[in-house]
């Protein structure tokens, strides 16, 4: 979303503030921008009381009698039930066989401008048209409001006239999902480039290798399965590695589509994954502060995919490589998406590493990221050992929600593991810092 000086805005979210720069603000609050940061994800803003301070922007979206009742720009953003120009024959297809609440909001066919809200009832799927009149929006003429997700509130906690209570919504499907085939052909190398060298281990679709493509020393996922669901897997995570160009990523040098083999080609990481690299070294060879180094890489890499709006989804220290240089980059991006939501198959996440949202609600945001984020950091100070020792997958599960944490590793100072390890595990998503904020945090305890 855009914004100038001068825009008002109101609130998404409550927002309590993570340090004495931001302004404190309740969802539905009316603020103004003062100033747009160099980082686009935070902006200086004033309340109705003077008082001014940072606010996140995907937090907060604009006002205005012309755009209240308009969803985002980015529709998959806060409003992730919201399908855009789907007619009904396709949400009612999208939708089939979903439990009774499942919801979607797509754009009227019938009456433009206006907006209809799809939901499984408890004996059909009801179609509700939400009209829009004199600035707001409404079902029934009996109550209105001010936007969509208003409306979306109102009805989650309460049926009122409706089949049913909105329990889930059905997310959009994000775009990165799916294979991009335009972004795929740019990056295609001809297999006789390419050279395979000794086989480095086993991934998720095949077997990976040393190899060399034009002279550069490289690294070489295979796919042997040519079944069209695990290709397609496969070709997306190459279609988000095509858009992520960033030092703590790794690199996408290009894709084989053709021959006996579909390939994916990235850049040749010399010491391994960051959790054999802790394991195999330990404190005699691994001091403070390369611990803290990786630390800042991993930080670094993310921070980008927020700004990108891709959530990895399976961050940890298996998944980071170490470059020649000790460079720490985020690598594995077979389940990222190019959204901010997603529903996601929780039977494809390691529990202990995972939010307790996503494996509660099966939706992943950038915050959910943040929580996998702050158990990399622990298998890091803890020199690679496995997060939540002598626990259980269903002990874990079962502690998280009353409150349990890992305690902090012996050689993590304690006020790096308050400020960063522990702001990561709050329960509430909307609480923990952003990626860009855990940066800012971290630059503050470089080099005590």
């Amino acid at each position: 979303m855009a914004a100038q000086p001068g825009t008002n805005v109101v609130a998404l979210f409550d927002f309590a503030g993570e340090s004495s720069e931001d302004l404190p603000f309740k969802r539905n609050e009316p603020l103004t921008i003062v100033k747009v940061a160099s980082d686009s994800n935070w902006w200086l803003a004033r309340n109705s009381k003077g008082k001014t301070g940072m606010i996140p922007a995907n937090y907060v979206r604009p006002v205005g009698a012309s755009d209240a009742n308009q969803p985002a720009d980015d529709a998959q953003g806060p409003m992730p039930w919201f399908h855009g120009k789907i007619n009904r024959t396709v949400a009612e297809e999208l939708i089939a066989g979903k439990p009774v609440g499942t919801f979607l909001v797509r754009e009227s066919t019938n009456f433009p401008g206006d907006y209809t809200l799809t939901v499984v009832g408890t004996e059909a799927v009801d179609h509700y048209h939400i009209q829009s009149k004199g600035g707001k929006i409404t079902i029934d003429d009996e109550v209105s409001f001010g936007s969509l997700d208003e409306l979306i509130s109102h009805y989650t906690q309460d049926a009122d006239g409706l089949s049913t209570q909105l329990i889930r919504p059905l997310v959009r499907a994000a775009d990165g999902t799916r294979v991009d085939e335009a972004s795929i052909a740019q990056h295609v190398i001809e297999p006789k480039d390419l050279i395979k060298g000794a086989k480095l281990g086993s991934g998720q679709f095949g077997d990976v290798f040393e190899g060399t493509y034009c002279g550069q020393r490289v690294a070489i996922k295979t796919l042997k399965n040519y079944e069209q669901s695990l290709r397609d897997e496969f070709l997306a995570e190459a279609s988000v590695m095509t858009k992520l160009k960033h030092p703590n990523l790794v690199k996408l040098e290009g894709v084989v589509t053709e021959g006996k083999e579909i390939m994916l080609v990235t850049e040749y990481m010399a010491k391994g994954n960051l959790l054999d690299f802790l394991r195999s070294r330990g404190r005699s060879v691994v001091k403070k502060d390369l611990l803290f180094k990786f630390t800042q890489d991993i930080c670094e890499g993310m921070a980008f995919l927020e700004k990108q709006n891709v959530v990895h989804r399976d961050l940890a220290a298996r998944n980071v490589l170490i470059s020649e240089e000790d460079v720490a980059k985020v690598a594995d991006f077979g389940l990222a998406k190019r959204s901010d939501w997603g529903d996601i198959d929780s039977g494809k996440l390691p529990i202990k590493w995972t939010a307790p949202e996503v494996l509660k609600h099966k939706v992943s945001t950038s915050k959910s990221d943040v929580w996998s984020f702050g158990i990399t950091m622990w298998e890091i100070y803890s020199y690679g050992r496995s997060p939540y020792p002598r626990m259980s997958q269903k002990d874990v599960v079962d502690a998280l929600p009353k409150g349990y944490r890992m305690e902090r590793p012996d050689d993590c100072p304690e006020t790096l593991y308050t400020a960063v390890m522990r702001a990561c595990w709050e329960m509430d998503p909307l609480s923990r810092p952003t990626f860009n904020r855990l940066k800012r945090t971290l630059a503050k305890f470089k080099g005590s």
